[in-house]
């Protein structure tokens, strides 16, 4: 049985470079494109596999070339897809573009991941079991993702949500009653928040932290990008995570490392900060490289890049502000 479950997305991803994203109503010359296997779903099986985690994938593709060529990438590097079926139409795609200074903008056209029903993840509910950590994202129907979260909890599994794409409508409150950790990053969190989105400080990251925790997830782990992540653990203890400075090429899929890492990490028996120390460093390496699940570090790159950085990864610890004084 996998010690990781993740219930997600399958995208191929279409990659163009340029110096940087076109605006509306503009056409730009790019310097590159590829495809890649991708989707968030996909990114946190692959990373977590990859980093030595024991993965099974469950989602849907299409009967189409990319959906053979997604199935084929996650098996390759170990993920148990025996969850992963195929369905007739299209799978998902994500067209991506990527700035030259690693910022990047995404379109996804669900396809096949529209297709993943809350039976079919209710049919699979025996394949988690208790001490699992089950992965969930937002690229499914909102009420597959809740039958996810209904049947980890049965099954006395932890469950991890990273709240992304950032949700045009609010959130059920059940999913959240359902949720052990809320993994968001600065847009998904300001969103969630009732927040116009925006860069945001460690401090006022605190602050929305004890906000989201008040939705009812007993912990909160805000992706900060460069700045690192801010963990607001079920004791309301708030440190920050700093990550380690690098020469960013491309950020695409860096939040989907950082999950499929902290999963690794808790499924090991970490503690919460020593994974989120893991994560972080996994996603930083990540974003000195081109591309989504190809960038995706070893362990053993991941280890030595720790051991290389050890003297930037400074901490901070502090109280945030009551909540609704974002």
């Amino acid at each position: 049985m996998s010690k990781i479950v993740v219930i997600g997305s399958l995208n191929m991803d279409v990659v163009a470079i340029a110096p940087r994203i076109p605006v509306t109503g503009e056409t730009i010359i790019g310097s590159k494109y590829f495809t890649e296997p991708g989707g968030k779903g996909a990114n946190q099986a692959y990373a977590a596999a990859k980093l030595g985690g024991s993965v099974a994938m469950l989602g849907r593709v299409g009967d189409d070339e990319f959906g053979r060529a997604m199935r084929n990438n996650l098996v390759e590097v170990g993920c148990d897809a025996g969850m992963l079926e195929t369905v007739p139409g299209t799978s998902g795609v994500a067209l991506i573009f990527v700035a030259e200074n690693g910022q990047n903008s995404i379109i996804v056209v669900p396809g096949a991941n529209n297709e993943l029903r809350p039976c079919d993840v209710e049919a699979q509910s025996s394949r988690i079991s208790a001490g699992d950590i089950v992965l969930l994202q937002l690229e499914n129907p909102v009420e597959t993702v809740l039958a996810g979260a209904r049947a980890a909890r049965q099954q006395g599994a932890r469950v991890i949500l990273d709240p992304a794409p950032a949700p045009g409508v609010p959130l059920p409150d059940e999913l959240f009653s359902l949720v052990d950790l809320l993994t968001p990053n600065e847009t998904e969190a300001a969103i969630l928040a009732g927040l116009p989105p925006g860069r945001i400080t460690p401090e006022r990251a605190a602050i929305i932290a004890r906000d989201l925790q008040q939705m009812g997830a007993p912990a909160v782990i805000m992706k900060l990008g460069e700045q690192g992540c801010l963990l607001l653990d079920e004791g309301a203890q708030t440190t920050l995570v700093r990550a380690p400075e690098v020469n960013a090429v491309d950020t695409t899929a860096a939040g989907d490392v950082f999950n499929g890492a902290l999963a690794v990490a808790l499924s090991e028996g970490a503690e919460l900060l020593d994974a989120c120390r893991f994560a972080v460093n996994a996603a930083a390496l990540s974003v000195t490289r081109l591309g989504t699940q190809i960038a995706t570090p070893s362990r053993q790159e991941v280890e030595e890049f720790a051991a290389s950085r050890e003297a930037q990864q400074r901490e901070t610890s502090f109280g945030g502000a009551e909540p609704g004084a974002a």
